[in-house]
């Protein structure tokens, strides 16, 4: 979301190494066709998703694609500042060494508990 003032969907871990654009290819029938997405350089090839330009081997990029990385940055700030703020809980950084089956139930209280931080879930005010 703009800004990164919404969580809008948490991957729970996946057994095993799994690369970043596999699982988003297994959520993305999960959104409308024509929502379009936004990557890092891990999510190149994916449809509906943009990405930064990337380095050809043995090349350089041309200044126009520097600009364009930089204001893709720009805007992609926001998610990786978000990504920092759940791994400070050290759940999504380090290996869970609880039961694996309360694993999905502790990475969603942590994304309510950042969430609560970042100011985009309301508690109702019981009088």
């Amino acid at each position: 979301m703009p800004e990164a003032k919404e969580i809008v969907d948490v991957v729970v871990g996946v057994k095993g190494p799994t690369s970043d654009i596999s699982l988003f290819r297994n959520q993305q029938q999960k959104f409308a066709a024509e929502q379009s997405f936004q990557g890092d350089k891990a999510y190149i090839g994916g449809t509906n998703i943009s990405t930064p330009h990337k380095k050809p081997r043995n090349g350089k990029l041309t200044t126009e694609q520097k600009k364009e990385n930089q204001v893709f940055y720009s805007n992609r700030v926001f998610v990786e500042h978000i990504i920092r703020v759940i791994k400070i809980f050290r759940v999504a950084s380090e290996r869970f060494r609880l039961h694996p089956d309360t694993y999905e139930q502790v990475i969603l209280t942590v994304c309510g508990l950042v969430r609560l931080r970042i100011g985009s879930l309301v508690l109702p005010v019981l009088s």
